[in-house]
């Protein structure tokens, strides 16, 4: 007996087409990786009454109910409604699922909710992120990390956004005891050097790491008010040339981060190519094909950066070739 499944429906409700057939599973977006302990239940009875009992927790932080029939989608599209809702995730339509398939789950780490060496609060910004970006069906992915340890491997995404701070000292507060330089010597870049029996830092070495305020036992280093961020773009594993993130804002702020990526979703619809299998084409493939110069245009146009921010003019990545 044949089995009538619309596939296209299918995955713009986020349902994921397994080797079974008529078997799928249902994906869940946790935008940052950080939701509310009380969704847990509902995904538990969902996986129990339709599912097999199983769920994956995927790399990108989202949840997969395995064992999901296909027939039972739109029960499930209404199950899932308080879980979007708590999520605040964008929806078209209540009680009719995801309305997009496209841009991944928004992954970061925990942030500094929880980390004390992270420069910020990688959840907040991934949901707002998520709400500029989602829904979209193309295929971007987006990662948040804390600090320059990078422990979410946010340079392996398109937009790998890592926190920085740009170190407060208070030649008042020190005490010299250079717990500070050693920590910076040993963990990070060595910007740090004592002159005068004060503490003076490379400003064109530091990376904002944020080693020294933690290290700092009298709180002589503390971060900057302000946020900052590195942006590395168009880190990607895959099956031809798979690559790290490189920089390509440095001291740069939140706002300017959210428009270049909004940017981009403008670049890859003009530049795509459609005939691509799926229409889908990897924004790294795009820009390799149109050229740096050409997406960078783009993706500075209508942004204001900051006077401490710094551009690379140039970006080139390396990696493993295997299509050559």
């Amino acid at each position: 007996m044949g089995l009538d499944i619309n596939t296209k429906k299918l995955k713009k409700n986020a349902f994921r087409v397994t080797k079974e057939r008529g078997i799928g599973a249902s994906r869940i977006r946790v935008p940052g990786g950080y939701l509310n302990a009380e969704v847990l239940s509902t995904i538990q009875e969902i996986a129990q009454e339709y599912g097999n009992g199983f769920i994956h927790l995927t790399t990108r932080q989202g949840i997969e109910i395995e064992g999901i029939r296909f027939e039972d989608m739109d029960e499930i599209n209404e199950k899932l409604q308080p879980i979007i809702d708590t999520l605040e995730i964008n929806q078209d339509e209540p009680l009719k699922g995801y309305p997009a398939s496209g841009t991944r789950n928004i992954s970061a780490c925990i942030g500094n909710n929880v980390c004390p060496f992270a420069n910020f609060n990688t959840a907040k910004f991934a949901k707002r992120i998520e709400k500029e970006v989602f829904p979209n069906d193309l295929h971007f992915k987006i990662c948040l990390t804390g600090c320059s340890n990078d422990c979410a491997k946010a340079r392996m995404h398109d937009f790998g956004i890592i926190g920085m701070t740009m170190p407060q000292y208070d030649p008042n507060r020190c005490v010299n005891c250079q717990a500070c330089v050693k920590g910076c010597k040993a963990l990070s870049v060595d910007a740090l050097r004592v002159e005068n029996n004060k503490i003076v830092r490379d400003t064109e070495k530091c990376i904002g790491c944020g080693v020294c305020v933690t290290k700092c036992p009298t709180r002589a280093f503390t971060r900057s008010k302000k946020k900052y961020y590195k942006l590395a773009l168009m880190g990607r594993t895959g099956k031809k040339n798979p690559r790290l993130g490189e920089d390509f804002l440095i001291w740069a702020d939140e706002d300017s981060i959210v428009k270049i990526i909004l940017n981009t979703y403008d670049f890859v619809n003009e530049y795509i190519d459609k005939s691509a299998p799926g229409g889908k084409e990897h924004i790294g493939y795009i820009i390799d094909r149109v050229g740096f110069e050409e997406y960078k245009k783009w993706a500075l146009k209508g942004v204001e950066l900051d006077p401490e921010t710094i551009v690379k003019n140039c970006v080139y990545w390396n990696g493993i070739h295997f299509d050559r």
